[in-house]
């Protein structure tokens, strides 16, 4: 798994002895859990991490640690194959269109012209690869015109809706 911390991006296993962060063991020990609060030893240190916010679907969180704010970015194995076979959604959140991710097969649409949608809503189902995906709206918006059809077969980065 990787984890980014303001502009520094950190690779984390985590082992029966505790977490190897960038190639190296850290002996970290949960002391105690109280709700949202976490008690860990890091090295004869004690720290409190308490978890402010938490989004599941940017697997971003915001935590304290002793009081100091930060911001996670998570991306696991799955996260880094996505992004390596073009299915996250960056480049479709800057264009307000959402593009085949690869090519492959529209089974359903789950959406319709002037819907107004939700960042994280379902949009159509796509299989590709023998594998079905759901692809979810980057955006909170309208969508403006839907170019596929159900059973229509899509090639990568084909425009299949666009917002408004």
């Amino acid at each position: 798994m990787k984890a980014k911390i303001g502009d520094k991006e950190h690779h984390i296993e985590q082992k029966t002895d505790g977490l190897k962060v960038n190639g190296q063991v850290v002996p970290l020990e949960l002391l105690s859990k109280e709700g949202d609060n976490y008690y860990y030893n890091l090295r004869g240190r004690n720290y409190k991490v308490e978890i402010v916010e938490c989004d599941a679907d940017t697997k971003e969180i915001v935590v304290k640690v002793n009081g100091k704010k930060t911001t996670v970015k998570l991306r696991d194995r799955y996260d880094e194959l996505l992004a390596s076979m073009g299915l996250d959604t960056k480049a479709n959140k800057k264009q307000g269109q959402i593009k085949a991710p690869m090519p492959g097969m529209v089974l359903k649409l789950l959406a319709q012209e002037g819907q107004q949608i939700a960042k994280g809503d379902s949009l159509l189902l796509l299989e590709a690869m023998k594998m079905e995906n759901i692809i979810k709206s980057p955006v909170d918006g309208l969508i403006k015109k839907i170019y596929i059809a159900e059973k229509d077969k899509v090639e990568k980065n084909q425009v299949m809706i666009e917002f408004g």
